[in-house]
């Protein structure tokens, strides 16, 4: 991170559970949010595809139609979601046994655009995005089966790779359960969620594209489990943590803020336990306790000045919104519209 001179919010800013609005209900594990300059919103739908929030409210599910691409004996379960160019909504398939980075367009036809990386079949695939000169990032947490045996620190088995031109290939491995990653505003470096190493690391992007050294840049403790992450306007980093139901600022001088918290004490105790003696299950991973936020997973900006900030969550059927003093970074996808 860098010096920090004139960062613009205080550092005792802090937001109430009761600061937050619903902006959209029915969804279904809306993980991973998007948020266009039409004022839509896009969000990965937990029953195989993703849901449209329109600017007047309404929710709209687009699923994969029978008979135009889809396995009829596979369950999809979109994790990440992006917009690509050509307007058609991709998402990566966290499935129990598959992976992969698909498109389903708005007619219900799905396409595998991923399904393998260096000669093997992908393994469940995390979050996909599109940058600005159209190559395809995507992460996959770990090579583990079942994934619950990755999370903790001592497994390192995550990636992140491309495809572009030149095809599919991994630019980082050995991660700590590879999640979202975010390209910074000065567009040197590639930001990425570690999340069961519980850090938040960077790499140098260089021509290719090709990635420097890791570098760690922050450390959480406790059961703060960073999922996603987003840039605002000023170089500041919010991370949406799954487990503490915290959302942690990581300001440009590298200090964390706590912005937003709705945690329960004996959830957070259990998740720590099963975090450092690598015995965490997936039954303690399906409830968020007696916090009231759903395990919090992503973050998007938006409205007309990108100071309305959405949140994404696992295990809720809303959306949440709050507004930000700090405008958001425009993304890649920002612009972008869903094609008819």
């Amino acid at each position: 991170m860098k010096k920090e001179s004139a960062y613009p919010l205080p550092r005792d800013y802090r937001l109430a559970f009761e600061d937050l609005r619903v902006v959209a209900r029915g969804v279904k594990r809306p993980e991973c949010v998007l948020a266009l300059a039409s004022g839509e919103l896009l969000a990965s739908h937990g029953e195989g595809g993703y849901s449209r929030v329109l600017s007047d409210g309404s929710v709209h599910h687009v699923l994969p139609a029978a008979g135009r691409g889809a396995t009829a004996a596979r369950s999809y379960v979109p994790n990440g979601i992006a917009l690509a160019p050509d307007g058609r909504v991709l998402f990566a398939d966290l499935g129990a046994h598959h992976g992969g980075i698909f498109a389903l367009a708005s007619d219900g036809a799905l396409e595998c655009l991923v399904h393998s990386v260096g000669g093997g079949p992908i393994a469940p695939s995390n979050y996909v995005t599109v940058d600005a000169g159209g190559t395809l990032w995507l992460t996959v947490s770990t090579r583990r089966s079942p994934r619950s045996e990755a999370w903790t620190p001592t497994v390192n088995d995550g990636y992140i790779a491309v495809q572009d031109k030149d095809g599919v290939r991994i630019l980082a491995d050995g991660l700590g359960y590879t999640n979202e990653v975010a390209f910074s505003p000065d567009g040197r470096w590639l930001y990425v969620n570690e999340t069961y190493a519980q850090c938040v690391s960077r790499f140098e992007l260089r021509p290719g594209p090709a990635l420097g050294p890791k570098e760690i840049v922050a450390r959480l403790g406790g059961a703060n489990l960073p999922d996603g992450l987003t840039f605002d306007a000023h170089g500041g980093l919010w991370l949406s943590c799954i487990a503490s139901n915290r959302l942690i600022l990581l300001r440009p001088d590298g200090e964390l803020q706590t912005i937003l918290e709705d945690t329960d004490p004996a959830h957070e105790e259990l998740v720590m336990h099963g975090v450092k003696t690598a015995s965490l299950q997936h039954a303690t991973m399906q409830t968020a306790g007696r916090s009231r936020l759903g395990n919090i997973s992503s973050l998007a900006f938006g409205g007309p000045d990108l100071r309305t900030a959405y949140l994404g969550c696992l295990l809720d059927d809303v959306i949440r919104a709050f507004d930000c003093p700090l405008p958001g970074l425009p993304t890649a996808h920002w612009r972008r519209s869903v094609a008819a």
